[in-house]
């Protein structure tokens, strides 16, 4: 193969390796287990989210973030040190009123609107969802990224 054939054959690698790279980076496939987003989403469900820092978060945005300890599958103490991914719906975001109707946990709060760095999040399908009627604010720093394309079929 003459060496121009070569280094096509290397652009090309690099190439994909790079989007790979890149896509590992920005991009993951979350599989939905249990039903707080019925009907907009079921279990056996996958997700593709983008990573994203919570200032580009919206109201009803779709969002993985990661599960507060307490509601942890595992509980606060597994082993792995890893913690369960929740799929919820961002209810609001940093400078909206905090919305006590819907999470009386942050009725007794003294802010008005949700404050920098957190996020409330609720399921679509609230008998069967763990959010933050249960833990309050998510804090930013366990916002994984929003939902950008759902796989309704299961598998």
């Amino acid at each position: 193969m003459p060496a121009v054939g070569w280094l096509v054959v290397v652009a090309a690698v690099v190439a994909a390796a790079t989007a790979l790279l890149w896509a590992r980076r920005h991009l993951m496939l979350v599989s939905v287990v249990g039903r707080s987003m019925e009907p907009t989403l079921r279990p056996g469900h996958r997700v593709l989210a983008r990573r994203v820092p919570l200032a580009q978060v919206r109201s009803g945005d779709v969002v993985v973030v990661v599960a507060p300890a307490e509601m942890t599958a595992a509980g606060p103490d597994r082993p792995d040190g890893r913690r369960d991914l929740l799929i919820k719906r961002a209810y609001a975001v940093p400078g909206e009123p905090v919305p006590v109707d819907r999470v009386p946990l942050l009725r007794d709060r003294p802010e008005r609107v949700v404050p920098e760095g957190q996020l409330v999040v609720l399921g679509d399908n609230p008998p069967f969802s763990h959010d933050s009627r249960e833990c309050g604010y998510i804090p930013e720093k366990d916002v994984v990224g929003v939902v950008i394309r759902p796989r309704l079929r299961a598998g």
